[in-house]
């Protein structure tokens, strides 16, 4: 593994450059590096010669690397290259070596061996013959890779043209879906949810036996005498003929000897060869081994995206059927797994000479990007070993505190850090290291601030204890000559305790410190010391900035560098935190407060303590604002600024007379409206925050005092805009979305994009509970009771686990979910259970029955659960009195209960199907459990390049230049590849939206082929059964159907399916877009059953006369005249042309589609009555085929239903630019001059986007946005509702929505100019959330202000206009590159 781990930098490129290659107009060295790549003949070392691809800018290490990864050359190791006879230079270019072009002959030469080496030779053998089995990723708790049990037709590949045909297994859900139909638990309205069915537990053909065993040698090590003759390493061979040898590893390679288990001789056999290769060896002295051996290395290659290691461990809460191996470990005893090194790493090192790389060209950047990920994962592996370790008590602490143990192991420095009253005991300690990270996430993303470092730093959850992990720092302790010098000399020059001091390191950080409180809108202040002078502050109180020992300025106790979140600073507190310790002035702010009280604190809305409940009190006192929330609030008060300038001027004479006048109108309404928003700056609009107000015990100088109060009346309404904007605004998304959240993971998500923290959960029950749309938010609040209960449940097993010990963790873990999910479980089942497994064990009476775990009841849990949920989240009565009610009253399943609590806890249970309704019956055994695993919390690593690339793609993507964006997105794949080998998140979000365009585009093989990759990233870094694996399965679906893969795109959406009613149930929105897809793409009687229940989810969910309703009717329609019910297809589609009318009025082009579509039923339902009466019923079999839908009708339809075509363009964008033309007109008829345009109106419109789409060179999908600009801007009056309704579900709720825009007709040219540059960044934005593509889990990786969804905006419009296509004569190339059809699904005649 050590070797994969480091080929990385996407050397393996060579087998994608198809998928892979960059280009745009940014990207000259990228294009050079493409074409530079080229075939080279590898030779010698024993193998035969054969053709490597390299590209120029590797060094010769990667292109070792890479061979050493190829068959023909594995396991091999301890390699050089020659050419011409001259060993290359490991660092060197391949680009720079003289002599080196294509079809040149490069030898493999073999290197002696180190001691090191050898062991490392010896690792990649054993891993090689371990064969691993298709449970070796569910045993180590990562998630696996499911899509190859799916695609195992010959045409299924990856990009890499390595087909995924393996040995399946067959699992319950594929073995019924072979003959075409699905099986009932897939249907719609089961209640079934097997377990069985999520993961392959097929048998695959066990691993073929190579040796029967493989040790380090009884007279290993090798004594002092045989040292010196270079002696490494003495191992025992039983083969499966059972011969006993020993083998002698030495600097040449490896060779028998003549020891036996009796006798000691080290000197060579007879006849035995000295082999530099460890299995050339093993095939000489065993037959049968060099028979199994050749067999192994002639199996297909694994593709490199399954093959390559993820950079951090995706936890899966299944594990395989049986626990224990189904074969023996045969090189347990080799010691090549044992990971303790002889020297500890020094993590912070590593990072810092990562961060310090260059960066001047891009592949330097993309180096150093590299590195730095490759530091830490490694970092982050070692943090959940050390977890383990230390947990499990295999190390001691190093210091004497009982309270707070702090260990030392590998590098790392371990603890649970010391709880403090002020911040809330045991919740408050969890608190601190939870925003140590991140805040340390914070700096570590500003750009351009590289002298400014952090530790490495890691936060692990495992069996209910939280550490802290950091690498070591490097030296910030003095001795004791050092106490004599002055405070600079001992580190410490920045924070509340450095002292007054004065140095050019000092000014250095302190303009360091001052750039990065700019970037994260931190207020410079002044606090009061301990020892009472003031001391100046770019950050929180607690923090402190040193000179380590290597010369670098570090910043450490960071975790209060967010704003507090008054919602949850008690007034009681607030008062007593801002005096400034000077008596008289304490009582005249009590004064003041007590004259404030009557009509509330400065900064609350009217009544709003009456209406929300807050400010309150929280378990911990260290509630902080989300970044997101800080920039979001930052643009609400921006656009609040604006429009009070424009009103202020408006006062002063108007905007053009002040704006053009040379007085002092202008300066004194940016002054007066910088006053009224709360800037802090008088001259320009400048948010900033004082970390510090709200800070228990913080004290500030009385010249501070009309600051704070400032700071404490901006950080009310930024706790009150939460409440009053954030919460309504994710609900409003909700309202419109099918991609809403389906679980835990997802919720947060959304509510961490908007800057929502999780502790207001109980408002976003509140909230749902008063909206009047109640009953269309069900899921969501189904999704967040789950969330409350399972995040409540945590905390309570926590404390649990601290009373088990060891023996009785698997038995306590199984008793504790009993408990939870069993409805008035006892615990009495369990004790008579231990007790009759120990009898039979003959061990006599276990201790269950005694243990105070064992007597928890389901009752007491409950309790517990609820006091929790109360005192955290304010809701009491919510969860009822058993895990029953939740399943009642919000429809819950205790599958996705039990998946869920698994997830955050780490426990890992077996692959089985569980009852959890059996009062008398415990729901799982202890060996049911099978492993609990660190839950770790990381610093995330950018990758610039990539993720910038990524950005213009979007951008390009909303203006409809598709053909620019598929050549960023190629580019931004690239560099992903470059940096990461695809593994990355961002990398799987890129990848998709790249299918998504060259489908667009006609490049449905590419779609299909990048699309795979997509879900394989998402199946091993997300989950296999997260929500954005879904919707990557859905589009799978979707573009294997347009490759003529019928089987394979049902069993893709049938996959989608199964994991949604796992994950959620099937009361969600995006179950209706599945089945809509399932009832296109099935062909059995159950296409009915599909398409109806999608009309009720649709209906239900988001009314009678929406979009998504009216494609259900009509696509229902189109299945019952198929079926030749045309009475049943008259009513769905009367009712669809009802919605269309209601929402674009009798003239819109869909309407008069729909109303031929129906006037087509109609003649036809008179002809079958007609023939019927006259020939007889097969005459009307006749008639009833010509109705059946044709496969690209079938394909635009589920091109529509999941949302790709609206990729196309951005309707916002091209409002604004409708917008703008009208009121430049307006604005030159108002000045009384003619301006040489054109006359506005929707034709002329759509004209010059036909001129700019060509110019661009946009492709189908820019001549699909001239055809929809054209039909919609005719449509604009009809369409305002809608896209005012969508538009009203803005992220930051700040910016000026579509709806106020066409308020204000009396803006002048100059506003309008602003607005459509701005409409233009910010429909750029809302690229990475287009429907049904995951990109609402992608936006988090990006800039916050982003609208989240997109599907209301555009819905509209696209559906309608590309349903209506060709009945108004006019088509162009569909998708997939043939002509358009109507999607209502009847021939054109």
């Amino acid at each position: 593994m050590k070797d994969k781990v480091r080929k990385g930098g996407g050397r393996n490129q060579v087998k994608t450059d198809a998928i892979n290659a960059p280009a745009g107009d940014d990207a000259v060295d990228i294009k050079q590096d493409e074409g530079t790549a080229f075939p080279v003949k590898i030779q010698g070392a024993g193998v035969e010669t054969f053709e490597l691809q390299v590209n120029a800018f590797w060094l010769v290490q990667d292109a070792v690397m890479a061979l050493l990864s190829r068959n023909e050359v594995c396991p091999r190791s301890n390699m050089s290259l020659a050419l011409a006879g001259t060993t290359l230079d490991p660092l060197a270019e391949l680009q720079s070596l003289k002599g080196l072009k294509a079809g040149a002959l490069i030898r493999l030469v073999e290197e002696p061996y180190t001691f090191h080496s050898a062991r490392h030779h010896l690792a990649r053998v054993v891993e090689l013959l371990r064969a691993s089995g298709p449970h070796d990723a569910l045993r180590e708790g990562r998630s696996p890779s499911v899509l190859e049990t799916l695609t195992h037709t010959p045409d299924s590949s990856l990009p890499n043209g390595k087909s995924l045909k393996r040995s399946l297994s067959n699992t319950k859900g594929e073995s019924a879906n072979q003959d075409g139909a699905p099986p009932d638990y897939l249907l719609p309205g089961s209640s079934e949810r097997p377990l069985m069915a999520l993961l392959p537990h097929s048998s695959q053909p066990e691993a073929p036996s190579y040796l029967k065993d493989m040790s380090l040698s009884c007279w290993h090590p090798p004594p002092g005498h045989r040292k010196l003759q270079g002696d490494f390493m003495y191992i025992t061979v039983v083969t499966i003929e059972g011969r006993h040898c020993d083998i002698t590893s030495c600097p040449k390679g490896f060779f028998l000897n003549r020891s036996t288990e009796d006798i000691f001789d080290p000197r060579p056999a007879q006849s035995s060869p000295v082999c530099h290769c460890l299995t050339d060896l093993l095939c000489h002295i065993s037959p049968t081994f060099k028979q199994a051996f050749s067999t192994l290395k002639n199996r297909p290659q694994q593709p490199s995206i399954e093959a390559m290691p993820t950079p951090y461990h995706t936890l899966c809460w299944l594990g395989p059927p049986c626990a224990s191996r189904a074969h023996k470990n045969t090189f347990s005893r080799l010691g090549v797994d044992d990971h303790a090194a002889a020297q500890a790493p020094d993590w912070n090192e590593e990072l810092q000479a990562a961060r310090d790389l260059p960066q001047g060209s891009l592949d330097e950047r993309l180096q150093r990007d590299k590195t730095l990920l490759q530091v830490n994962s490694a970092f982050v592996r070692t943090v959940m070993q050390g977890a383990e370790t230390v947990v499990d008590g295999f190390v001691e602490p190093v210091n004497g505190n009982p309270e707070d143990p702090a260990f030392l192991w590998s590098g790392l420095f371990m603890t649970q850090g010391a709880t403090s009253s002020v911040f809330g005991g045991e919740r408050g300690r969890r608190a601190v290291q939870r925003l140590e990270l991140k805040a340390i996430q914070a700096y570590s993303d500003l750009e351009g601030l590289q002298g400014l470092h952090t530790l490495p730093t890691a936060i692990v959850d495992y069996r209910g204890v939280r550490l802290s992990a950091q690498g070591l720092a490097p030296g910030f302790e003095s001795s004791e000559q050092d106490e004599k010098d002055s405070p600079a000399s001992r580190g410490l020059l920045y924070g509340v305790n450095a002292g007054p001091q004065e140095s050019p390191h000092r000014r250095r950080l302190l303009s360091l410190l001052a750039h990065a409180a700019k970037s994260l809108s931190i207020q410079r202040h002044v606090v009061v010391a301990p020892k009472g002078h003031k001391v100046p502050l770019f950050t929180s109180v607690d923090a402190q900035g040193l000179l380590g020992a290597d010369g670098r300025f570090y910043l450490l106790d960071v975790f209060r560098s967010f704003p507090a979140d008054a919602n949850f600073c008690p007034e009681g507190e607030t008062q007593s935190q801002t005096v400034n310790g000077d008596e008289e002035s304490s009582k005249s702010c009590k004064e003041n407060d007590e004259e404030r009280d009557g009509n509330g604190k400065e900064g609350w809305p009217e009544n709003y303590q009456g209406v929300s409940g807050l400010p309150k009190s929280f378990p911990h006192g260290l509630c902080r604002l989300r970044p997101e929330l800080v920039q979001a609030f930052t643009q609400h008060k921006h656009c609040q600024f604006t429009q009070r300038v424009k009103e202020k001027m408006e006062e002063n004479g108007g905007f053009e007379e002040c704006a053009t006048a040379c007085d002092s109108r202008a300066t004194d309404a940016v002054r007066a409206a910088c006053r009224d928003v709360g800037s802090v700056s008088d001259i320009i609009f400048e948010m900033r925050f004082n970390p510090n107000v709200f800070s228990p015990g913080i004290r500030f100088p009385p010249t501070e005092s009309a600051s704070t109060n400032l700071q404490e009346k901006l950080l009310r309404e930024a706790a009150a805009f939460i409440i009053m904007h954030q919460i309504p605004a994710f609900l409003q998304y909700c309202l419109h979305s099918n991609e809403a959240p389906m679980d835990g993971a997802s919720l947060k998500q959304a509510l961490h994009q908007r800057g929502i923290n999780l502790r207001y959960l109980g408002h976003v029950v509140k909230a749902i509970g008063q909206s009047e749309h109640k009953e269309r938010l069900r899921h969501i609040m189904r999704s967040t009771i789950s969330e409350i209960f399972i995040r409540s449940a945590r905390r309570v097993f926590n404390h649990f686990l601290q009373g088990v010990d060891v023996p009785s963790l698997s038995a306590a873990v199984a008793h504790f979910l009993g408990c939870l999910l069993v409805h008035h479980f006892m615990p009495a089942p369990v004790g008579e259970d231990a007790k009759k497994k120990s009898r039979r064990r003959g061990r006599g009476a276990g201790a269950s029955e005694s243990t105070p775990w064992s007597m928890l009841t389901g009752s007491e849990l409950w309790n517990l659960v609820c006091q929790d949920a109360a005192e955290t989240y304010g809701i009491s009565d919510s969860l009822g009195s058993g895990p029953n009610h939740l399943v009642e009253h919000y429809g819950l399943q205790k599958i996705s209960l039990l998946r869920e609590f698994c997830l955050k806890t780490g426990v890992q249970l077996r692959l089985k199907d569980y009852i959890l309704d059996n009062h008398n019956k415990a729901p799982m055994s202890p060996d049911d459990v099978l492993n609990i695993f660190p839950v770790v919390k990381h610093v995330n690593m950018p990758t610039v390049d990539a993720s910038r690339a990524y950005r213009a793609a979007q951008i390009s993507i909303e203006k409809g230049l598709l053909d620019k964006a598929h050549e960023q997105l190629k580019e931004a794949a690239y560099l992903y590849g470059r940096v990461c080998d695809d593994m990355d998140l961002d990398a799987c979000y890129c990848n998709s939206m790249l299918a998504k365009v060259a489908f667009l585009q006609g490049k449905a093989a590419e779609a299909r082929s990048v699309q795979l990759k997509s879900v394989v990233i998402s199946e091993r870094l997300l989950g296999f059964d997260h929500p954005n694996t879904i919707q990557q399965y859905a589009l799978l679906g979707v573009y294997a159907y347009a490759g003529g893969e019928t089987t394979l795109a049902q069993k893709c959406l049938l996959r989608a399916r199964l994991l949604m009613l796992t994950v959620h149930g099937e009361d969600h929105p995006y179950t209706a877009t599945l089945d809509s897809c399932l009832g296109l793409v099935l062909t059995e009687d159950q296409t009915g059953q599909f398409l109806k229940n999608a009309l009720k989810l649709n209906t239900s969910f988001f009314g009678p006369t929406d979009l998504h309703t009216a494609l259900s009717h009509h696509l229902l329609a189109q299945w019952m005249c198929s079926k030749g019910d045309y009475r049943s297809a008259m009513t769905h589609e009367k009712e669809s042309l009802s919605a269309f009318t209601s929402l674009f009025g009798e003239d819109h082009s869909q309407t008069r589609c729909s109303k031929e579509f129906l006037g087509t039923i109609t003649k036809q339902a008179v002809k079958v009555e007609r023939t019927l009466r006259q020939a007889g019923s097969d005459s009307a079999e006749q008639a009833v085929e010509c109705l059946t839908p044709t496969s690209d009708t079938i394909l635009e339809q589920m091109v529509l239903v999941t949302g790709i075509r609206r990729i196309t363009r951005s309707d916002r964008f091209q409002e604004y630019k409708q917008k703008h033309l009208e009121r430049k007109a307006a604005a030159a008829k108002e000045l009384g001059f003619k301006l040489p345009i054109w006359p506005v109106n929707s034709h002329l419109v759509g004209k010059e986007e036909k001129i700019s789409d060509k110019e661009s060179e946009s492709g189908n999908g820019g001549i699909e946005a001239e055809k929809k600009d054209n039909e919609t801007q005719q449509q604009q009056p009809q369409e305002d509702t809608s896209a005012e309704r969508g538009a009203g579900a803005l992220a930051n709720g700040h910016s000026a929505e579509p709806a106020e825009q066409r308020k204000h007709e009396e803006k002048t040219d100059g506003e309008a100019d602003r607005e459509v540059t701005d409409a233009g960044v910010q429909a750029g934005n809302e690229g990475g959330v287009l429907s049904a593509s995951g990109m609402k889990n992608g936006e988090l990786n990006r800039d916050m202000d982003t609208i989240p969804s997109p599907s209301a905006l555009t819905s509209k419009l696209t559906w309608a206009d590309v349903v209506s296509k060709s009945s108004t004569g006019t088509g162009s190339k569909a998708v997939n590159g043939v002509d358009s059809v109507t999607a209502n699904g009847a021939a054109e005649e």
